[in-house]
């Protein structure tokens, strides 16, 4: 078959030659070491937590080793596509501190001279080098079966290219010229196939960053690159763009490793070499039962980048516990170093996890608490309002009024050497201190203590006192020796039947007395905040 003839018949009004591309997408500049890397999502949706850790080790990856981190949309399956996805993913990265070297605004400002980077925007290109593999007899027309959409990919992942499994050769690959151009008089529509060489009994190798060498069997499938509208599958695209774009890593999900194959096969016949490939494990949490699972877009809140926002988590948090789970070393590193910018940490993208990490909430919780234990009040105040405006504007102007009394509540217990722990998101914190700013509706009291509480409360409205710390908490030990508390605590444990209890259950009943709660912070500090004429009404409650 004349295969240069085959491709000016199948693609006659091409804007561009491969050479002509070529080109314009000039090899890179780097210094040594440098790593060009790419996030490259589909704008199908929100971004996904799983996308943006690996987001966060591409950025990463780039930031230390001096290199480029670049976005790419993969927008070729347009029936999915979500208006203003995009938009919202590059917002993201923008507020986390991940913001790409190079990337286009949907219609606007493209930074970068790698460019388009969207993939509808590039169709020429994949156009060129579709013709360029026809005419060297390495791919063919397609019309005998549905070819648009998602399902190379989809039946690709689905296959797994088990062991032993040979694919097929599809029937067009022997189609004669003649047999051809009737077809495209007939008007019918075609894809372009690759014409693999590989017989599948065949294994090669993948060497992964992060798994060492993989051995798995050959590609044998005819894949499609342009599907019958001429849009690029993944697989096509990606090789190409990388190649172009001068990516040196790709960092993406464990579920591509299957695909590898075929990617080898393409990056083959296209004559590029392939960049260095990281599988990242995917993100899984443990369900109800203790079962492993794998984050769900529909089931699972937190899967959704937005939700960390909504919900008031402060952005340091959500990244500080993701490089707990990228790198083991991290959390060490934090412990020797509690002050340090995030920036000065050697992250490590080469020695990411292996391990399926499990994204655990209550972990979450807590490294956020840490961190927000760290802050200023001032800071904490800052927070909440900026918090406030976008997602709880009930609130706001009461946060503006009220700024000293506010301040003063997120103070209890901050700025000191051992401050508490209790915030981790701004969207707690009028549930938390609800009791600064309004009548308690609730006492944590039990049932068998009740009598005794009324006992405590209706005395200690004769000793309450609140000059100063020492002043008041004198009074509550004069208090307690009247009622038959311990004031000392070692006398109390060495003699429990002596006394009713010790100071301490004293102290939880007037606690619970003026916040409802057996634990709260400071009780000195909020009773001081509330005023005597507030807590004497409280009091008065119960006595």
């Amino acid at each position: 078959m004349d295969f240069l003839k085959l491709a000016d018949l199948l693609f006659p009004d091409n804007r561009y030659t491969v050479s002509e591309i070529e080109e314009k997408y000039k090899k890179r500049e780097l210094k040594t070491g440098a790593e060009v890397t790419r996030f490259a999502p589909s704008p199908t949706g929100y971004m996904h937590l799983g996308g943006f850790f690996q987001a966060l080790i591409d950025c990463n990856i780039a930031r230390h080793s001096n290199g480029v981190f670049y976005l790419r949309i993969e927008d070729t399956d347009q029936k999915r596509e979500i208006a203003g996805a995009s938009a919202i993913i590059l917002g993201i990265l923008h507020d986390y501190d991940l913001m790409p070297d190079e990337y286009q605004l949907k219609g606007g400002v493209t930074v970068g001279e790698y460019g388009p980077y969207y993939q509808t925007e590039r169709a020429e290109i994949y156009k060129a080098y579709a013709k360029k593999l026809v005419s060297e007899g390495k791919a063919f027309p397609c019309f005998c079966r549905k070819t648009e959409g998602l399902s190379d990919v989809l039946e690709n992942r689905e296959k797994k290219f088990a062991v032993g499994m040979i694919e097929e050769k599809d029937p067009c690959r022997n189609l004669t010229m003649e047999q051809i151009e009737q077809n495209l008089k007939d008007g019918k529509k075609f894809a372009i196939r690759l014409k693999s060489e590989n017989d599948g009994t065949h294994k090669i190798k993948l060497h992964d960053y992060l798994r060492g060498e993989i051995e798995i069997q050959e590609n044998s499938k005819d894949a499609i690159l342009l599907k019958d509208n001429l849009i690029p599958t993944y697989h096509f695209a990606h090789a190409i763009d990388d190649t172009l774009m001068g990516t040196t890593t790709v960092i993406r999900g464990e579920e591509w490793i299957a695909s590898f194959p075929l990617h080898k096969e393409i990056f083959d016949v296209l004559g590029f070499a392939q960049p260095k490939y990281i599988h990242s494990p995917l993100l899984y949490k443990f369900d109800e039962q203790g079962n492993k699972i794998k984050l769900s877009k529909r089931k699972h809140p937190e899967a959704d980048m937005r939700y960390f926002d909504k919900e008031g988590y402060v952005k340091q948090s959500v990244v500080e516990y993701l490089f707990n789970i990228i790198n083991s070393n991290f959390e060490v590193w934090r412990k020797n170093n509690p002050l340090a910018d995030l920036s000065e940490f050697p992250f490590d993208g080469f020695n990411i996890t292996a391990n399926t990490p499990i994204f655990d909430i209550v972990k979450l919780n807590d490294v956020s608490k840490e961190i927000i234990s760290k802050w200023t009040a001032q800071e904490c105040y800052r927070g909440l309002l900026n918090w406030a405006k976008e997602y709880s504007l009930e609130n706001v102007d009461y946060l503006i009024k009220d700024k000293e009394y506010v301040t003063k509540v997120l103070n209890i217990d901050r700025e000191k050497p051992k401050p508490r722990k209790d915030i981790y998101k701004w969207s707690m914190f009028f549930e938390l201190f609800d009791y600064m700013f309004g009548a308690v509706k609730s006492f944590e009291l039990d049932e068998n203590d009740k009598n005794e509480f009324e006992n405590v409360i209706r005395n200690y409205k004769d000793y309450l006192d609140l000059s100063s710390k020492e002043v008041w908490f004198e009074k509550v030990k004069a208090m307690a020796e009247k009622l038959g508390y311990a004031t000392d605590n070692k006398d109390f444990k060495a003699n429990p039947e002596k006394y009713k209890g010790n100071v301490a259950k004293l102290c939880e009943f007037i606690r619970i007395a003026i916040t409802g709660r057996k634990n709260s912070p400071d009780l000195y500090e909020i009773m001081s905040l509330l005023g005597e004429n507030k807590v004497l009404e409280r009091l008065s409650q119960h006595a």
